[in-house]
């Protein structure tokens, strides 16, 4: 139970492993700016005001696909940035297993890709594949898994065959119409589909076939995300409340207010029949 509690993508108590690592950045920012006292500068955030009200469609249910798919690769760029080590494994190198037919160069895993480079290649592969925002958190899930698991890093080395092998098992876990693998090799040219089936088997097995992700886990990465963003400057997307809009919301704020109260209602009803059934039995024992 304490090696569960302590796996993030398996106990919804346990901390995410990408926040941890951002946080380290995000306070040396922080000192920085106060030391050198470097201004916050011009607000780029949206606040409501008197006469604009500001809403953010991104939900738990419903994320909003863009910034959601920027937030996840943020996560990854912290991983790899802030990783512990290098350790890895033969399936996930792309000197052993390249991606294209382009030389990758001697010194490949000296760099660190920024977020910008992980970020484009993510949005290229959700983007072909017809991808929802939902399947980018369960990604991140599965990575974080996988790390633990099997106590490896992500690093310049191997990070874009552990993601794109995160996002293969999470679209066709799930996403209704999942993606087969001969549909990634149309997407990247360059691999083949026997060695995309054996990247699979190999993340299945390293993840020893745990592919559930609770309710509570997936939450918990949605608001963690939204955390990361807050720290980075990385807003979700904000729209001005709307006339339309605001009927909408209000017509559904009714019909769940009434809901409940038919909800109350019976269970008033469960309550007072309970009591007068109490009291039929008390009667009929005095009387006895």
């Amino acid at each position: 139970d304490l090696a569960l509690e302590s796996n993030p993508s398996d106990h919804p108590r346990a901390s995410t492993i990408f926040l941890s690592k951002s946080q380290t950045d995000v306070r040396e920012k922080r000192k920085s700016n106060h030391i050198n006292h470097v201004s916050p500068g011009q607000l780029t955030k949206k606040y409501s005001s008197c006469s604009t009200i500001f809403i953010d469609d991104s939900t738990v249910s419903q994320p909003n696909l863009r910034s959601t798919i920027k937030c996840v690769t943020l996560a990854i760029f912290y991983h790899i940035f802030n990783r512990d080590s290098d350790r890895s494994l033969d399936i996930f190198d792309e000197k052993s297993h390249p991606l294209t037919r382009e030389e990758v160069p001697d010194d490949y895993y000296k760099h660190d890709p920024d977020h910008k480079h992980i970020y484009r290649f993510v949005r290229t592969l959700f983007s072909a594949a017809q991808l929802t925002a939902e399947c980018a958190i369960v990604t991140l899930v599965y990575l974080e898994r996988l790390l633990t698991y099997a106590e490896i890093d992500i690093c310049p080395s191997n990070w874009k065959r552990i993601v794109l092998g995160a996002i293969l098992l999470a679209s066709k876990v799930w996403d209704d119409q999942a993606v087969w693998n001969v549909d990634y090799c149309q997407i990247l040219k360059d691999i083949t589909v026997e060695d995309m089936n054996e990247m699979e088997r190999h993340f299945l097995e390293l993840l020893q076939f745990n592919i559930n992700v609770p309710a509570s886990v997936y939450a918990k990465y949605y608001f963690d995300l939204r955390s990361l963003a807050d720290d980075n400057n990385l807003s979700f997307l904000l729209e001005p409340l709307s006339k339309e809009r605001a009927q909408k919301l209000e017509a559904i704020s009714r019909l769940c207010e009434d809901k409940y109260k038919d909800l109350s209602k019976a269970a008033m009803r469960r309550s007072f029949s309970a009591d007068n059934l109490v009291g039929i039995r008390r009667s009929n024992a005095i009387l006895s």
